[in-house]
């Protein structure tokens, strides 16, 4: 005859356990400085932040900062500034795009957080990618990054680069 166990107990043991299992789910982390630049005329950058195959196609859109308040949509016009960005994928979306699109952003660092449980890595096969960032600025110059990495994270790990002019530190922590 199977054991009884009282109700609580069984329950306390199932929650103990999910508690205590590992989940899994990597975790990867952009951090992306906006540096303060001396400049008679300064405006905020345009930044895209996204994940680039070994072919350099787009594997996932993490960010894109843009000027998301000017009238009639007039802030899109500028997106094609970020070349590389435009010429990859930017052109073929219609902005804005939801937990992607955002305003600019202003000097600073700023962090984005994704896990493996949840778009955009949700459905990342495993593999070597490379994290881009570019930052246009009207009157000013245009800059980009890359980063490589491996996905899923084995182990933690993080880079970093730094920009020259546009662009500050750029860091990508991975947390398995």
């Amino acid at each position: 005859m199977p054991e009884v166990r009282p109700l609580r107990s069984s329950v306390t043991a199932l929650f103990s356990a999910l508690l205590t299992a590992p989940t899994g789910a990597s975790e990867l982390t952009v951090s992306v400085q906006i540096p303060r630049l001396e400049v008679a005329e300064y405006h905020r950058p345009y930044v895209a932040v996204w994940l680039e195959r070994p072919d350099q196609s787009v594997a996932a859109n993490l960010a894109v900062w843009y000027d998301i308040a000017k009238p009639g949509r007039e802030g899109t016009k500028w997106l094609k500034d970020m070349r590389q960005w435009w010429r990859r994928v930017g052109r073929e979306l219609e902005m804005p795009v939801d937990s992607v699109s955002g305003a600019t952003r202003p000097v600073g660092e700023h962090a984005l957080r994704f896990s493996a449980d949840a778009a955009p890595l949700k459905d990342l096969a495993p593999g070597s990618y490379q994290i881009v960032v570019e930052a246009a600025r009207e009157v000013g110059g245009r800059e980009i990054v890359r980063l490589p990495l491996s996905w899923p994270a084995g182990e933690p790990g993080a880079k970093e680069v730094r920009g020259a002019e546009e662009l500050g530190r750029v860091a990508v922590t991975l947390t398995p």
